[in-house]
């Protein structure tokens, strides 16, 4: 029972893993993209369009592995792009207030994936309101074959698909890059205070965009695992719940460190499901555990500012503009 607990939490934590990941890559160049919710939800409708044209193309036919995967895990990355794109456009060049742009962005997102699941849903002129693609899933959920040969050992660690994996490793490359590398120096410079690295020759606006559009496709991976893996494959509108938001907690509860997120993630993803291993729970009972995860943020908020550790704190210039001529 305890392993297949800690199977679910880690399942449950890896689309807020992926959502952490991207927002911290974005928020250590100084941008508060509160988009990210929605761009989660681009990212997964739209690797469900791609899934399921490729499926209606084949008419019945056994599907190819290779493109089965790719093509929806493509067209994930090219609709989270997308959103970062029109993100970056708005918040960069633009110059429109962060804030509102970013819940203006997760508003569009959520219109836009409802908007297109709604019209598949009634291309395969189907009684339920959802869309399944188990034959794609399949190849999203494969697991390692000697798995489920190891006991405990092979359910807790060896039995997620590829992507799960994908997760943690972008979590630990981003880490790394961000800490150790001159590209990450030169994000962090941006989001401390861009005047300066403007003034040092760093191209603000570059790095401001290119920080941004790979964090939102990295954040819409998220989404294309929810569906592909977590959900089986099927897609329900506005099925996505909160998820967004608690990515959005976990970069604050990490502390703007990937490699904590990893961590975070499956404490969040516990948190998330305890109610449903605990019995006789009533309804108001099981809201309230769902609450948990932002307690648990508020707690670390508070401690984080009362010991104002400067590595412990965001980047100084997030959320605000940067004007060259203010320099």
């Amino acid at each position: 029972m305890i392993a297949a607990f800690i199977h679910r939490a880690v399942m449950q934590g890896i689309p807020l893993l992926f959502g952490s990941t991207g927002e911290i890559i974005t928020e250590k160049a100084g941008h508060l993209n509160l988009g990210i919710p929605g761009i989660m939800y681009v990212g997964g409708i739209s690797g469900v369009i791609g899934a399921f044209f490729y499926e209606q193309s084949l008419n019945g036919a056994p599907l190819n592995g290779f493109l089965a995967v790719m093509i929806p895990l493509l067209s994930s990355l090219l609709g989270s792009l997308l959103m970062g794109l029109i993100y970056s456009f708005l918040t960069v060049t633009l110059r429109a207030n962060q804030n509102v742009t970013g819940l203006a962005l997760t508003t569009f997102g959520v219109g836009v994936g409802n908007f297109f699941g709604g019209s598949l849903i009634k291309l395969v002129d189907t009684d339920m309101p959802s869309i399944t693609l188990t034959k794609t899933s399949a190849f999203f959920s494969k697991t390692l074959p000697f798995a489920d040969e190891l006991g405990w050992f092979g359910e807790v660690f060896l039995s997620y698909s590829f992507l799960a994996y994908a997760a943690i490793i972008i979590a630990l490359i981003s880490s790394y890059v961000l800490k150790k590398t001159r590209v990450g120096l030169n994000i962090r410079a941006i989001g401390e205070n861009p005047a300066t690295a403007d003034a040092a020759g760093i191209n603000v606006e570059r790095y401001k965009y290119l920080s941004t559009c790979i964090g939102s496709m990295i954040a819409g991976l998220g989404g294309l695992y929810y569906v592909m893996d977590y959900a089986t494959g099927i897609w329900s509108n506005d099925g996505f719940g909160d998820r967004g938001w608690l990515a959005i907690a976990l970069v604050i509860f990490a502390v703007w460190r990937p490699n904590i997120s990893i961590i975070g993630s499956i404490l969040f993803g516990a948190l998330f499901i305890v109610h449903n291993y605990i019995e006789n729970l009533s309804m108001s009972d099981q809201e309230l555990f769902k609450m948990a995860p932002y307690v648990v943020t508020l707690i670390v908020l508070i401690a984080i500012s009362m010991r104002d550790k400067k590595e412990n704190q965001p980047p100084a210039s997030l959320g605000i503009s940067y004007f060259r001529e203010d320099r």
